[in-house]
Formats: C-alpha cells, sequence, structure tokens
C-alpha cells in the first residue's frame, strides 16, 4: 500500500515539475525572443479593443483560440529554431530552410489571425463611425 502511495506522490510531483518547466520554457521565450513580445502585446490590444468595442461571446472565443495558436506557433518556432542551431552550429542551406519554414508557418498563422480579427473588428468600428 504504501508503495502506491509513493509512486502517487513521484507522480504527482514530475506532473508539477513538467508544469514548471512549461512556464519556465515560456518565460525564457518572452525573455530571449522580440516575436513573442510583439504577439503577446498584440494580443493585449485585441484584448482591449474587444473590451470596448463590446465583441459577442462568440467573437471572444475565436480570438482566445487564436491568440493560442498564434503564441504556440511562436513558441514551436522558437523551440525549432533553438535545436536547429544546436544541432547546426555552422551555416547550413538546411538549416536555414528548417528556420525559415518554421517562420513562414507563424507567419501563416499570424496572417489568419489577422484576416479573422478584420473580420471582427471593422465592422464594428464602422458601425460606430
Amino acid at each position: 500500500m504504501k508503495n502506491k502511495k509513493e509512486k502517487f506522490k513521484h507522480h504527482n510531483k514530475n506532473l508539477l515539475y513538467s508544469f514548471g518547466y512549461a512556464f519556465q520554457g515560456i518565460y525564457s521565450s518572452f525573455k530571449s525572443e522580440r516575436n513573442i513580445k510583439i504577439h503577446i502585446f498584440m494580443m493585449f490590444l485585441v484584448i482591449l479593443f474587444g473590451i470596448l468595442l463590446e465583441i459577442s461571446l462568440l467573437e471572444w472565443f475565436v480570438c482566445i483560440i487564436l491568440f493560442i495558436i498564434v503564441i504556440a506557433g511562436e513558441l514551436f518556432n522558437t523551440a525549432i529554431e533553438t535545436v536547429v542551431d544546436m544541432v547546426s552550429p555552422n551555416k547550413s542551406e538546411k538549416a536555414k530552410l528548417a528556420k525559415d519554414i518554421s517562420a513562414g508557418g507563424v507567419l501563416v498563422l499570424t496572417v489568419g489571425a489577422f484576416i479573422i480579427g478584420v473580420f471582427i473588428f471593422i465592422p464594428k468600428i464602422l458601425s460606430i463611425l
């Protein structure tokens, strides 16, 4: 019986460490990466305009999903670029290609989020003008 309790404690401790490592990764990315700061700033602008323009609950859900997708994409991009730099410290066309494709993925996510944001916010802005 004691053995099961010990395993449970150990499992929970590992789970807590996993969350800690994940938050450390987000924090490290925010500290070191300019683009994640830009995405976070834009997220706060969207939140501010969403409050001011009283977007609907469905529109909030869409915005929150887009925040998650774009920021997660940027975190994945940062991880990919870090690994590429680690395994390929010298200039390499394949390393450059991997990093460019990863950055392109974030660009696609960001442009998509922007277009959806235009559909949400432009009608609201036009209705008050």
